[in-house]
């Protein structure tokens, strides 16, 4: 008699790529959601954002999937439902939501393309709200990227400053330029000396 293998054990799934990022991993269903927050036509100042997940030991996460939720150029967060069955992401303008997992690209990295979000009031600086679901941890964890060139906007952002000056650090994503595209990297310490800092929503 034929005996099935069991089935692997993780802490959240089993196997949550299949309904979260399931165009990334080869599934034959569509994503709500990907790697592209805006269309060709969307305004702002595009760019590409990149990073890794490192855990304690200095080693890269290759299961996480990570969440990006922003607001657009004018610092208008979308408010728009996003339709399912829209036939491909660059027929939805700004989505201001994007979601890809770490298991497919070099190195464990995520990317994304989007703009630069401006700011969602007066004293607050640009960012993006980042959420990471992964094995090992029972709850969404929710931090911020902002953006280390713009000093004078994160010195006045109060959400930034109530985090303690010597871990403000590891919430800023720097920028680099390739072949005239603009770059940020932003990576992102489970635990040690660069640990992220992570907001209790």
């Amino acid at each position: 008699m034929e005996q099935l293998q069991q089935t692997p054990s993780q802490t959240v799934g089993p196997f949550f790529a299949y309904a979260l990022t399931a165009e990334q991993y080869g599934y034959p269903y569509d994503s709500l959601m990907n790697h592209t927050l805006v269309s060709p036509d969307t305004p702002g100042q595009r760019i590409m954002v990149s990073g890794r997940i490192w855990d304690g030991a200095g080693a890269t996460i290759s299961d996480t999937v990570v969440e990006f939720w922003q607001a657009d150029a004018k610092g208008q967060y979308r408010t728009a439902p996003i339709e399912q069955n829209t036939a491909t992401h660059t027929d939805r303008g700004f989505l201001g939501f994007g979601r890809v997992g770490t298991g497919t690209l070099p190195g464990h990295q995520f990317q994304f393309t989007t703009i630069k979000p401006g700011a969602i009031s007066t004293g607050a600086a640009p960012h993006i709200n980042v959420m990471l679901v992964m094995r090992g941890s029972l709850r969404n964890l929710y931090t911020r990227l902002y953006f280390a060139d713009e000093p004078v906007a994160n010195a006045q952002d109060a959400l930034l400053n109530a985090v303690p000056a010597e871990r403000r650090a590891t919430l800023l994503a720097h920028r680099t330029e390739v072949n005239n595209e603009i770059r940020y990297v932003f990576d992102i310490h489970m635990q040690g000396p660069k640990e992220t800092v992570f907001f209790d929503l």
